[in-house]
């Protein structure tokens, strides 16, 4: 029940500030035409995933209820791109270069595919 709790309290302040980081960067660059907030948060949160999943392998950090509200929980409400680039990229740092190029080409396909299936059912509902 911990794990629960300390993945929702992280996703909270995961989404807050996704929020304001995203904003502020799209204010930043006030390009109207790029997503600059998303692409800022997406990297952000990869370097994060990476820097804190290294200290963790290497260093044997965080309590595994702090690693839920950190990784899963902080991480997931601030971007699921980080867990998606982290997860090809220890396929790929495994030898598993196949199912990396797999993983990464299903993901684009299929996300892109059920936006538009998405977006296309609601307009004909």
């Amino acid at each position: 029940m911990i794990k629960i709790l300390m993945a929702g309290l992280g996703g909270f302040a995961g989404s807050i500030c996704r929020y304001g980081v995203s904003t502020l960067s799209q204010r930043l660059f006030n390009d109207p035409f790029f997503p600059y907030g998303t692409l800022t948060v997406n990297v952000i949160g990869c370097l994060l995933i990476g820097f804190l999943s290294g200290l963790v392998e290497a260093r044997q950090m965080f309590s595994p209820e702090v690693r839920v509200l950190i990784l899963v929980g902080f991480l997931g409400g601030f971007t699921t791109f980080s867990t998606f680039g982290y997860e090809i990229f220890t396929a790929a740092r495994d030898g598993q270069f196949f199912s990396a190029l797999v993983n990464l080409l299903v993901h684009l396909v299929l996300g892109f595919g059920s936006v538009w299936l998405g977006f296309s059912l609601a307009k004909w509902y």
